[in-house]
């Protein structure tokens, strides 16, 4: 009679183990399938630069600027609208995002000439009566 329990307990043993390692085998891929989305999420994102200077170069076939900045040339991808805007030999102001080797315009401002904003800002003056 000893000799039987024992054996049924050795039975049972051997399918709790088991069971337990295939429960194991079967979560491990779901926790691997949850664990790469969080590393996508973590891609790193684009690095905001900003770059004030001269505008070098327009090329409207590529989309891109050329400013030159203090630490040498930066070629900026723009949109339709800003390469219209922007010419040769403007100063402008950039912030952009580097990815993928590729500078890409998020703001673009256009510096005044100190001429034209003393003009706007002050006042004309009344004329005399005689």
């Amino acid at each position: 009679m000893k000799k039987i329990i024992a054996l049924i307990v050795a039975v049972l043993f051997v399918f709790a183990v088991g069971s337990v390692s295939f429960a194991a085998d079967k979560a491990a891929p779901a926790a691997e399938k949850k664990a790469e989305p969080a590393k996508a999420e973590k891609k790193v994102a684009a690095k905001i630069v900003q770059v004030t200077g001269e505008v070098a170069a327009v090329d409207a076939a590529a989309k891109t600027i050329t400013v030159k900045g203090k630490k040498g040339d930066v070629v900026i991808t723009v949109d339709d609208k800003t390469l219209a805007d922007i010419k040769a030999g403007d100063k402008v102001t950039v912030k952009y995002a580097t990815a993928g080797g590729k500078n890409t315009a998020k703001k673009v401002t256009k510096a005044e000439k100190k001429a034209e904003k003393k003009a706007e800002t002050k006042p004309a003056k009344p004329a005399e009566k005689k």
